[in-house]
């Protein structure tokens, strides 16, 4: 998931349920912005769920969205709240649109510092690769001071049992929703796809 440029994910029916699930990075926003307004007009369609980064203004990025969907769904007069719930927003329309800005829909930030967010505490791993990234020199360091969440993370990544892959450690149980983020997430979700 974390290389994906846009990705949908065309979701299991969930108790006979079509939805999908949208991811948009950084990279060509402009065309992943577009694709919010396809998505919505897929035939059939009850729930769509949009997994944005909010980078460094989360403002700039809920106004973007917020208004891709207004330009679709107008018409019908949905309730856009000015700005982002805390606990993930859901938008009551058709389809209903949910929209998570990651990590915790109030912070700057990316899929990776959510990722880094649901990292077991009491990984002793996770201790290693934070203070192996934190003793790096800074003049040493080719990334910028906000990825490094992103760098602790994919050095954490490097020991999994496939290394460097999100979605492998997800499936293996080393990410988990057992904390207060992840359970916002998944009330979000569950709330989304009901």
């Amino acid at each position: 998931m974390e290389q994906a440029l846009r990705r949908k994910i065309e979701a299991p029916v969930f108790r006979g349920l079509i939805a999908a699930i949208l991811h948009i990075r950084r990279r060509r926003r402009r065309q992943s912005h577009q694709s919010i307004r396809l998505e919505i007009k897929v035939s059939g369609r009850e729930a769509l769920g949009i997994l944005a980064d909010a980078n460094g203004d989360i403002a700039q990025r809920w106004k973007e969205i917020t208004n891709e969907i207004k330009k679709e769904r107008d018409h019908l007069n949905p309730k856009i709240p000015r700005k982002p719930k805390p606990a993930g927003t859901i938008i009551d329309c058709k389809p209903r649109i949910g929209i998570w800005l990651m990590p915790d829909n109030k912070s700057p930030g990316e899929l990776e510092d959510f990722a880094a967010k649901i990292v077991p505490k009491d990984d002793s791993v996770w201790l290693l690769s934070e203070k192996y990234i934190e003793n790096i020199p800074k003049n040493e360091r080719k990334f910028a001071p906000d990825k490094m969440p992103k760098a602790k993370l994919f050095a954490w990544l490097a020991a999994r049992k496939e290394p460097g892959r999100m979605g492998a450690a997800v499936g293996a149980g080393d990410l988990t929703l057992n904390n207060e983020l992840g359970g916002k997430f998944l009330k979000w979700l569950s709330e989304l796809f009901r």
